[in-house]
């Protein structure tokens, strides 16, 4: 299936629900899942339900089997200083065929969109702006993976 990076460009949201019972504005950040793979934006302080990151994470993706679903979760949080973060709700994206288009290509990018967020309810409230770039690694025939220096020594 696929071999590279998958880099994802946290953009935006716009029109996230929730409300902070004590401070009255939410500070939203975004936990970024790839299969076992995490990685936590900035909390976009006091900017409520309509908070910018424009923030870039990468993800390694090492996938042979071509049958594999590739999904990216998007979990919307709000920072809270009292008590436990809240669940604001979540995206989740098929990368399946950018990797796929990736592999084939050397590289696949998708501009930034606007995914739908799911609330716990299971209704929709507000988007996440993401956009996503898949770079295969190019790999040999022995395997070994091009772009690095072979040292080989000759004897005479």
């Amino acid at each position: 299936m696929g071999k590279g990076v998958l880099e994802v460009h946290l953009v935006d949201a716009k029109g996230l629900s929730g409300n902070d019972f004590l401070a009255g504005k939410i500070d939203p950040y975004v936990i970024v899942q790839y299969r076992s793979q995490e990685r936590k934006s900035s909390v976009a302080r006091d900017q409520g339900r309509n908070p910018c990151w424009n923030e870039v994470f990468k993800f390694q993706i090492n996938s042979s089997a071509s049958s594999a679903q590739h999904k990216l979760v998007l979990r919307i949080l709000d920072h809270d200083h009292f008590s436990s973060d809240d669940f604001l709700g979540e995206a989740t994206i098929d990368v399946t065929d950018m990797i796929s288009l990736g592999a084939e290509r050397g590289t696949y990018h998708q501009s930034a969109a606007r995914h739908s967020v799911v609330l716990p309810d299971q209704t929709y409230h507000g988007e996440i702006k993401v956009g996503i770039t898949f770079t295969a690694s190019q790999v040999q025939e022995d395997g070994e993976e091009i772009g690095g220096w072979r040292h080989r020594s000759f004897n005479q």
